[in-house]
Formats: structure tokens, sequence, C-alpha cells
């Protein structure tokens, strides 16, 4: 049994004090015990445009945020799944959302790049954004083997496709961790709903680190970060501003539930 964090934060369009934030957050996460924690979508930069992202990418494997990764997750014995950061990618007009896995040497273990972008005119609101001005989709889902179980990433928009979760679930995952920048509006209708019912679907743990609170952008986001076990139970929520949850990451407890409940095991319908 381990215990994990997911990391709350109302980041700003100011890189240095965003990382500033994150670590006396991990900090006072690893304190309380925690051996893995997990940033938000965005944890470094909430730029004032979209384009903001652009000047502040970084080539893949090198940068100061990758090195502020790298650094925390060795200084304080902790792995870390580092929210997502602008990398380099195929488009020079645009960036991947890379979240970047270190593991407790400060050693980078894994990279998932968001598949699905946010290009939505938010309901009842005069919102609108278009992720895709400025990030190049990833293709492709991962499955990372570490301490605490078989830990897959999905990123806020990417909650919303069951199929990709389920993916994810035929290759064995334990842990979904799925860093988020989730709208108030669409956190408020949504942002609970679709964790737990991921987290039931797949009989997995989801540990979902969101920001939380209003920001220098004019931007507000839901917060409301939390942990759910494998039977939908939310285990901590911490509603807004700036924090973490913790939780203990059971594999006995996800063994019972699979065992007792093998819905797993019951699947006549696959994606390809």
């Amino acid at each position: 049994m381990s215990k994990c964090a997911a990391i709350q934060m109302a980041s700003s369009p100011n890189i240095s004090f965003n990382l500033l934030e994150a670590e006396k957050l991990i900090a006072e996460a690893v304190k309380a015990g925690a051996k893995l924690v997990a940033l938000p979508e965005n944890f470094a930069l909430m730029g004032d445009h979209e384009t903001d992202k652009l000047k502040a990418k970084e080539a893949d494997g090198t940068g100061p945020i990758q090195q502020f990764l790298s650094a925390v997750a060795k200084k304080y014995a902790v792995w870390v799944v580092g929210g997502t950061i602008p990398i380099t990618g195929d488009d020079g007009n645009r960036v991947r959302a890379a979240c970047l896995l270190f593991n407790d040497q400060g050693e980078r273990v894994g990279r998932y790049d968001k598949i699905h972008l946010f290009d939505v005119s938010v309901p009842g609101t005069s919102d609108v954004y278009r992720e895709s001005d400025s990030i190049e989709p990833g293709t492709e889902s991962h499955i990372f083997d570490t301490p605490f179980g078989r830990l897959g990433i999905a990123v806020c928009y990417d909650l919303r496709f069951p199929e990709f979760f389920r993916n994810m679930s035929r290759e064995g995952v334990d842990i979904i961790v799925v860093p988020s920048a989730f709208t108030a509006e669409t956190g408020a209708a949504h942002w609970e709903l679709l964790l737990r019912a991921r987290a039931v679907e797949n009989l997995c743990y989801v540990i979902a680190p969101n920001q939380g609170g209003f920001h220098l952008n004019g931007r507000k986001t839901y917060g409301h970060s939390m942990i759910i076990d494998p039977w939908g139970i939310v285990l901590d929520c911490y509603k807004t501003g700036g924090g973490f949850v913790l939780a203990d990451i059971d594999p006995e407890r996800l063994q019972q539930v699979r065992s007792a409940f093998p819905v797993l095991n019951h699947r006549r319908i696959f994606c390809e």
C-alpha cells in the first residue's frame, strides 16, 4: 500500500512562480507520506493567450521545466507525474502537450502526449477554446510499470472518451492519472461524474489533479482534485485553491474488487 497525492494549483503566466508553488505543494504532500505526486495540466504555465505556450516550449529532454521535474523527483525521492508541459512537436506552429513521468531517482521513465484536444464553445457561456490552434495531438496511449501498479495517463478532455480508457484497461492498467484544467462550468456539470465512471468501468484507481481557482488570464477552473477507488468511492477531494489530496493506493483492495465483481472478464464487445 502506498500513499499518492494529486496536486491542485491555480497557475499563472509566470513560470518561475508556478514552479515554486508546485515544489512547495510537492514537499507538503511528501511530508504527509506521498510516494507518488501528480501535477495538474498546464501546471507550469496558464498563459494570457493560447499561443504563449509556443514561447515557452522546450525540446524533448531539455529545458527548465523538465529539469525542475527531474530535480524535485530526486530531491524528495518521489515519483512525479508532471502534469503537461509544452514540448516541441513536428509542427513548428504548435506544441505537444506532454505529460512526463519521473521515478524517485529523477529519471524520466515515460511520456504521454495529449490526444483529444478541447475545441469547444462552452454551452451557456461566451467561452470558446481551440486547443488545436496551438497544440498538435498525440497519437498513442501508454501504460507504465511503477511500484504502485500499472499506470496510465489521460489528460483533461481525454476523460470524455471512454474507449480511450477501455483500451488502457485491456492492457492491464491499475491506476489512471488524469491531469486536468477543467473549466468551472464543465467541471460543475461533469468532472466527478466522469471520473467516477472511468474508475467504475475499468475497476481501477483514478488520481485526478485539477487546476482550481481564478487565473490571471481571466479563466476560472473547477478544482475538486480527487482520488477515487475502483468501486467509485471518492477517497479525498480538495475543492478550490492550491493544495493536495492524499489517499492510499492499495493493490489488495484492487484485486479484491476485481475478484468479487469480475466485470472485466465478462466483456463481449472489444474496441479495435
